[in-house]
């Protein structure tokens, strides 16, 4: 009863007519600071493709194709980290502590130590990757990308340990750190990547080793949080090793599926990117900048799907069907209101925005349609086609959306896309086309899903 007494004095997260697990005014606190925690991780990588814009174009298509590339790992530790939530979330929603806890700690070991074994792969294999991703590119962009990739090579440990303690957090509801630790690691990259980008000269990798510093600090920021003594989860103990192999089997249940539909997706986007590094310099810039608005533009619809991991994992430990529901509707409408107002002043603004990325007059007014496109797309139909897999992944619902994300990725987005430059002569403008077409039925397969029982079917825990 004490940990009860502790968790919910924490939260404060009951209705206060007990109808719904978790009140309007508790999601608020949940989504909005994963909102800004969001905008600041994007504002990572778009302040290094923006900051290396001003030494040279090659740069940037050599930082954003590293970034594109790093997404693949990105979502690997994120993979991990979101299935360890789901059990953690589900074991809060039972109200048993010990169990949640031991889950937190299983988590991070199991990402962490994901992430050492991917250091020394791509340590091995850098040039190698580089020269294959973009062997179609000019010689300064293959350079600028290499330089850029070592830092963040080594930048991943720290970014699967964020990962983690950030999913541990929201799982309990503690967004408001997450934001804050976000915020530092934004300030120290800008002045990280002043500093060494132009004041030492250092260009691209420069940027690298910005973000690794600022990443490295932030993981251990959280890190160190959690084994304070107040936390409704504290993970004291943690370097006494206690591999829960029962734990690990359920968290890999959840996490492999997802990492492998992560994976596949963004080789996908890695083949596509190959084709367009064939049409140029140019286009692989419009490109990154194109995917950098792409990256702003979910800011608001990833938070609520992050979101909704909590609420409809939270759910479903307390066996609450009307509320796994419940949340995943509100999530879908949350995040359309929420993606259109923070899209609309860039929408109206698109000229300027694009201006800040120092690209060539013809490569701004081709960049300028793709890039409000991307804004409308994102209000719209992305919803429906990432928050509900979100939602039946937190009940445990993880095989048939990995199924799903492959087959119409891979038809739609990647076939469809190479289909139209390589065949009918379109240019960047084909890889958003195939991916809005990859949406679209995902939408449908996923509120097909939503609608019939079997979902809630699942048992996790």
């Amino acid at each position: 009863m004490a940990y009860l007494h502790k968790f919910n004095s924490t939260l404060h997260l009951m209705d206060k007519d007990a109808r719904h697990l978790f009140s309007v005014g508790a999601m608020a606190t949940i989504i909005f600071p994963l909102i800004v925690e969001s905008a600041l991780n994007i504002m990572i990588g778009m302040i290094d493709t923006m900051m290396v814009a001003g030494w040279s174009e090659s740069a940037v298509s050599g930082v954003s194709s590293v970034d594109l590339l790093s997404i693949l790992f990105i979502n690997l530790f994120s993979a991990f980290a979101t299935g360890g939530s789901v059990i953690v979330s589900q074991y809060l929603g039972r109200e048993d502590g010990r169990n949640s806890t031991r889950a937190a700690r299983n988590l991070i070991y199991i990402t962490v130590g994901t992430s050492l074994a991917v250091v020394v792969l791509l340590f091995l294999t850098r040039s190698a990757i580089i020269s294959s991703l973009l062997k179609r590119a000019d010689d300064e962009v293959q350079r600028d990308a290499l330089l850029y990739f070592f830092p963040i090579i080594l930048s991943f440990p720290s970014l699967a340990l964020f990962n983690a303690c950030s999913a541990i957090a929201r799982s309990t509801a503690r967004t408001k750190r997450n934001m804050a630790v976000s915020l530092v690691m934004n300030l120290m990259n800008l002045a990280g990547n002043y500093t060494l980008i132009y004041l030492l000269g250092l260009g691209a990798l420069g940027a690298g080793i910005s973000t690794l510093i600022s990443r490295t600090v932030g993981a251990l920021i959280l890190f160190a949080l959690l084994f304070r003594r107040s936390e409704v989860i504290c993970i004291r103990g943690f370097f006494h090793i206690d591999v829960d192999f029962d734990l690990s089997r359920k968290m890999m249940r959840l996490g492999v599926p997802q990492a492998l539909d992560s994976g596949l997706f963004t080789l996908g986007k890695l083949l596509i990117q190959s084709h367009i590094a064939a049409l140029g310099t140019s286009a692989l810039a419009v490109q990154a900048v194109v995917s950098n608005f792409n990256g702003y533009a979910n800011i608001a619809g990833m938070s609520c799907a992050l979101a909704a991991v909590t609420l409809v994992g939270r759910s479903a430990g307390a066996g609450r069907l009307d509320e796994e529901r419940y949340y995943t509707r509100w999530m879908i409408f949350a995040s359309i209101v929420l993606t259109a107002l923070t899209c609309l002043p860039l929408f109206i603004f698109t000229p300027q925005f694009v201006s800040l990325y120092g690209l060539s007059a013809e490569s701004a007014q081709m960049a300028i349609p793709l890039c409000r496109l991307i804004l409308f797309m994102c209000s719209t139909l992305w919803p429906f086609s990432f928050i509900i897999p979100y939602a039946l992944r937190s009940t445990g619902d993880a095989t048939f959306t990995m199924s799903v994300s492959i087959i119409s990725m891979w038809l739609f987005r990647v076939i469809l896309a190479i289909f139209l430059i390589r065949h009918l002569g379109f240019g960047v403008e084909a890889a958003w086309y195939g991916m809005y077409t990859d949406w679209a039925v995902r939408s449908l397969v996923y509120g097909i899903r939503y609608h019939g029982r079997r979902w809630q079917q699942r048992k996790v825990i």
